[in-house]
């Protein structure tokens, strides 16, 4: 079954949640991973605003780079039947149901 990519895009301008809303927050994933546990293949994590960018010739600069005010914020990967399926499962992640953006990438399946 192919497998998808669920990367999720912070708005930078968004307000910190509260600790109650984290809570409940957490709620919502965990109501994800057992509506779809035949699909998620792995439920991913947040990432912290900070990195590195490796950059041909070895060079290590600060990063990433944020050219909008969207910043990839974490991930998931999901097994679905085609793109809308994909779609459908990621309408129901709680990014989506809060109003954040989830871009949905079909792995190429090289390895």
């Amino acid at each position: 079954m192919p497998k998808f990519l669920l990367i999720y895009r912070d708005n930078l301008d968004t307000p910190q949640p509260s600790p109650e809303e984290i809570q409940q927050f957490l709620g919502m994933w965990e109501g994800w991973f057992k509506k779809f546990p035949e699909n998620i293949v792995d439920p991913g994590d947040g990432l912290l605003p900070t990195g590195r960018v490796l950059k041909a010739g070895g060079v290590v600069a600060d990063g990433p780079y944020v050219e909008a005010k969207e910043m990839i914020g974490g991930f998931s990967v999901v097994s679905a039947e085609s793109y809308e399926q994909a779609v459908e499962i990621a309408k129901e992640c709680p990014i989506a149901i809060v109003g954040g953006a989830i871009e949905i990438r079909e792995f190429a399946g090289f390895v």
